[in-house]
């Protein structure tokens, strides 16, 4: 029995971005809706991983859906949106991470975890490599990190990282090689 979410049509299955993005320009706040709760997550977990910081990251998540309903009208093409919310998001935390010094530390309670199911010694290990991760990626320039996790943890490609921290694709490469050659020094001892 599939059941659906209060957010999607009664009738028929879950549309795509391209027609939400459309129908919210379009002043359908229900689409609108749709596209939040499809998006929020993703746009939440990159922002707390930039930032180190729960408070900090919802901020940004929040301002950052305001900021895209009141200039949908500027969206050159529906297909864009999703692009726009990596982008924007990604340049909130970089100037959040410009206005301040030190990093605080990383709260990742509410995001998504390897250890729920796994066995007390490997929840152990696991939340223990996760610790050590969230440092490493605190010693990373705020460039690298914001690279690094568009790549590694939402799979974006190299031309979409260059758009939406708006550099070279060659340019990108080059910062995730060093994040990962940095990373993979100080997560040596748990291979």
């Amino acid at each position: 029995m599939t059941t659906s979410t209060s957010a999607e049509h009664a009738a028929g299955p879950p549309l795509d971005d391209v027609t939400l993005v459309a129908r919210a320009r379009e002043g359908d706040v229900r689409a609108y809706e749709q596209l939040v709760l499809r998006y929020q997550g993703p746009m939440f977990r990159l922002a707390v991983r930039m930032l180190a910081n729960r408070g900090d990251a919802e901020d940004v998540v929040q301002e950052v859906f305001l900021t895209a309903w009141r200039r949908l009208g500027q969206l050159q093409e529906d297909a864009a949106f999703v692009g726009w919310l990596y982008r924007t998001t990604t340049n909130r935390c970089l100037n959040a991470l410009r206005a301040r010094k030190p990093l605080v530390e990383v709260d990742f309670e509410g995001t998504e975890s390897p250890v729920r199911e796994a066995q007390p010694e490997q929840a152990a290990q696991v939340s223990e490599q996760l610790a050590a991760l969230t440092e490493a990626l605190k010693e990373l320039t705020a460039e690298q990190r914001a690279c690094w996790l568009l790549r590694e943890v939402h799979g974006r490609s190299y031309e979409e990282i260059g758009e939406i921290v708006g550099t070279s694709s060659t340019a990108v490469r080059g910062r995730i090689a060093r994040a990962r050659a940095q990373l993979a020094e100080v997560m040596r001892p748990w291979r």
